[in-house]
C-alpha cells in the first residue's frame, strides 16, 4: 500500500509517532513529508500553502492508497490546493487539540486554530486520537464554539466528527520497558517535561520549597525540552534544589541512553502539567520503573486510575498536595518498601501495531492496493 504521512508542525512527540508508525509497519510504502516545529501560528495555517504551492507539490499528485496526517495539517486547504487529494482515504492523528490548551500572557486570542481543527476533523475520514481526554475536549470545545457563531451554522458537526474518531494513543517503544533491579538508596525524582509555562513550573517550585522543608534528603532531576525563553521558576528551582544539597542531572539530554538511564535510576515521576493530552514522558518514566505523581486531571486516570493527588487551580493548594505524596513516596524509599509502579505494558508498540494497522487498513478501504 502506498501511503503518505504528513507531520505538519514536527514536534518531538509528533516526529517520535511517525517513526514508530513507519517501523510497525514496513511493508507499506511510506512517502514521509514534514515542517519543522516552530513559528507555530503560521505554520498550522501556511503548511497547506507551503506543500500545495510548494516544492512537495509533485509529490502530492502521485496516486495514493492512503493518507496519515496530523491534526496541524490544513487539510480542507490542502485538499483544494490540491484537488486529487480529495478522493484519498485519509486519517487524521490528533497530539493535541486547540480547544484545551492554556494560553499564555502573550498569546494572540484567535479562534481560527481551533476552526482549523474542525475544519480537518471534517475532511478527516478517520480521527484517532491519543486519549479519550484529548477526544472529549476537542468535542466539548468544538461544542461550545459552535454555539458562539453567529449564523448559518450547520447542525451535527460534533456528532459527525464523534461518529469517526477512535482512541489509540502513541505508543511506546519496545527499548523503554526495562526496570532496573535497584534503585538508589535516596529518594530520587525525576520532572521530564517542556520548561514551559503549562507545564507548571510555578506548582513545582512550590512544592519543592515545601517538601524541601521536611529535611528528608533526596535528589530531583529536571530534564526534558528546552527554549531560549523559559519560565523564571527554573532559575529559583535550580538555586533552591543546590542549597538543599538535592539537586540531580539539570537540562535536556541529548542521549536517549543517558536520558532513559536517568529514568530507571528514579524512583518517582512528577507531573505539576496543566495541559497533558496523553502524558508520553510520565509513562515513558513508568516503563522504566518510576511511580507516576501526577495530577487527579488531564489524561492521567485514564492510565493510572483516580488516584492522582488533588489538583487545583490554586497553585499553594497543589504544591500543598504535591509535596504531601513526595513524602509518602520518600518515607517508603527510606523504608526500604517497594514503590508500587502501574503496568503499562498494554501501551507499547508491540501491544499497539495491530490496531493501528487494522484500523487504516479499514480506512483506506477493502479496494486498497496492496505491493
Amino acid at each position: 500500500m502506498k501511503v503518505l504521512l504528513l507531520s505538519a508542525y514536527d514536534a518531538d512527540s509528533h516526529k517520535r509517532w511517525r517513526r514508530g508508525l513507519v517501523a510497525a509497519i514496513p511493508e507499506w510504502q511510506w512517502t514521509v513529508l514534514t515542517l519543522p516545529p516552530r513559528y507555530f501560528s503560521w505554520r498550522v495555517r501556511g503548511n497547506s500553502l507551503s506543500w500545495g504551492r510548494g516544492e512537495a507539490r509533485a509529490l502530492l499528485q502521485q496516486p495514493w492508497d492512503l493518507i496519515v496526517t496530523t491534526s496541524m495539517t490544513d487539510l480542507a486547504s490542502l485538499r483544494g490546493l490540491v484537488p486529487s487529494l480529495a478522493s484519498v482515504p485519509t486519517a487524521v492523528y490528533f497530539h493535541e487539540n486547540q480547544f484545551d490548551y492554556p494560553r499564555s500572557k502573550d498569546a494572540v486570542a484567535s479562534v481560527e486554530p481551533q476552526l482549523l481543527n474542525i475544519y480537518t476533523a471534517l475532511c478527516g475520514d478517520l480521527l484517532l486520537f491519543n486519549s479519550e481526554y484529548n477526544r472529549r475536549t476537542l468535542l466539548d470545545g468544538a461544542e461550545t464554539l459552535l454555539l458562539r457563531l453567529p449564523d448559518q451554522v450547520p447542525k451535527g458537526i460534533c456528532e459527525e466528527i464523534a461518529g469517526k474518531s477512535r482512541v489509540l494513543p502513541v505508543p511506546l517503544e519496545v527499548a523503554a520497558y526495562q526496570i532496573p533491579q535497584t534503585k538508589p538508596s535516596r529518594p530520587t525524582f525525576v520532572w521530564n517535561h517542556r520548561w514551559e509555562y503549562d507545564k507548571g513550573p510555578d506548582i513545582l517550585l512550590a512544592a519543592v520549597q515545601l517538601f524541601g522543608g521536611l529535611q528528608i534528603p533526596f535528589t530531583l532531576h529536571v530534564v526534558g525540552q528546552q527554549f531560549r525563553r523559559q519560565p523564571v521558576e527554573f532559575t529559583h528551582l535550580h538555586q533552591l534544589l543546590k542549597d538543599l544539597g538535592a539537586q540531580g542531572v539539570w537540562g535536556y539530554r541529548e542521549s536517549l541512553s543517558d536520558y532513559r538511564n536517568i529514568l530507571r535510576q528514579s524512583h518517582a515521576v512528577i507531573s505539576t502539567a496543566r495541559h497533558d493530552f496523553q502524558g508520553l514522558a510520565v509513562l515513558e518514566a513508568v516503563a522504566a520503573g518510576c511511580v507516576p505523581l501526577v495530577p487527579d486531571n488531564l489524561a492521567y486516570p485514564e492510565w493510572f486510575g483516580p488516584g492522582g493527588w488533588r489538583y487545583s487551580g490554586d497553585v499553594a493548594l497543589s504544591a500543598a498536595n504535591l509535596a504531601n505524596v513526595m513524602e509518602r513516596s520518600a518515607l517508603a524509599v527510606q523504608r526500604g518498601v517497594a514503590l508500587r509502579v502501574p503496568d503499562v505494558s498494554g501501551l507499547s508498540w508491540n501491544a499497539l501495531q495491530g490496531e493501528y494497522r487494522q484500523l487504516l487498513e479499514q480506512c483506506a478501504g477493502a479496494g486498497a492496493r496492496v505491493d
